[in-house]
């Protein structure tokens, strides 16, 4: 198959695919979700995507009607009916249907579970991308994988108009995130990057990054960052499942890091060798 979808048991091509209108993702953005890239039909980091679903769906009190190994299965059985060497996978939990009532409490049947997959092409490792900063005004959940992702889709929007590939979130002089990866600065051979508060997503590409830091003596500080820091840094990088690490050369129009390759590399073609091995092509 070309793609497939699935919504509480039924499956159908994305196209067909027909969803009740009260489910209350479609008033309240009232669910969760999480993705992961594909390769070889080897769904990378999936248990650690699969903790994170389970993880982010408690912080919002949604009881996923679907043990770990059954939503692992059934995913990995979409995944298997679709063509391509490397397709993206998408799942999420929503409260399910019901009459629009902002009280969650006894509120419509139980949790609905969402799904697609489809071909997808994941972004150069080499390449080196340009990007904008944007001021965070999202609410202070932002560590739960929510799909309220309205300031996130204005900021990527804002992004492709200027021309760059990705918005870079502060709060004040504090950068944060991207609109949908993590940012990360390389500065005298030491890796920082922003702490897992509630202001970004503890991203799974960000937690193979650390581990990669750690077992290659790359110096770690998981401490706030300031813009001034980024724009001083000697490397700006961003990273996600999909785009797995993306180093930066110009934020807001002006050139940016670019002088520590050699430890981006070891960061960057650790990842990929990760990647390789879990796809059962090394």
């Amino acid at each position: 198959m070309k793609n497939i979808a699935y919504y509480n048991g039924k499956t159908a091509p994305i196209e067909e695919m027909m969803v009740p209108m009260n489910d209350r993702a479609c008033y309240f953005g009232d669910g969760v979700y999480d993705a992961t890239c594909v390769v070889n039909h080897v769904p990378m980091a999936f248990d650690d995507h699969i903790d994170r679903i389970y993880r982010s769906a408690k912080l919002i009190d949604i009881d996923i009607p679907m043990e770990k190994a059954e939503m692992k299965r059934m995913l990995q059985e979409l995944v298997d009916q679709v063509e391509g060497d490397t397709l993206f996978l998408y799942w999420q939990v929503t409260r399910g249907v019901g009459m629009r009532n902002h009280p969650y409490s006894g509120a419509g049947d139980k949790p609905s579970i969402w799904a697609f997959v489809r071909p997808s092409k994941m972004r150069d490792p080499f390449g080196v991308y340009k990007c904008i900063t944007v001021e965070d005004k999202r609410f202070f959940y932002c560590n739960i994988k929510t799909i309220n992702l309205l300031p996130a889709v204005m900021a990527n929007e804002k992004a492709m108009e200027a021309g760059c590939d990705e918005a870079i979130f502060h709060r004040g002089d504090r950068v944060t995130e991207c609109s949908h990866s993590n940012v990360h600065i390389l500065k005298n051979g030491t890796l920082y990057t922003a702490p897992c508060d509630e202001l970004i997503l503890p991203g799974i590409t960000r937690a193979h990054i650390l581990n990669i830091c750690k077992a290659n003596g790359i110096p770690v500080v998981e401490e706030p960052f300031t813009l001034e820091d980024m724009m001083n840094a000697d490397e700006v990088f961003f990273s996600s499942s999909s785009a797995l690490t993306c180093r930066i050369g110009e934020i807001d129009g002006r050139k940016v890091g670019l002088k520590d390759e050699k430890t981006f590399s070891v960061i960057r073609d650790g990842y990929q060798k990760e990647i390789r091995r879990e796809a059962g092509l090394a």
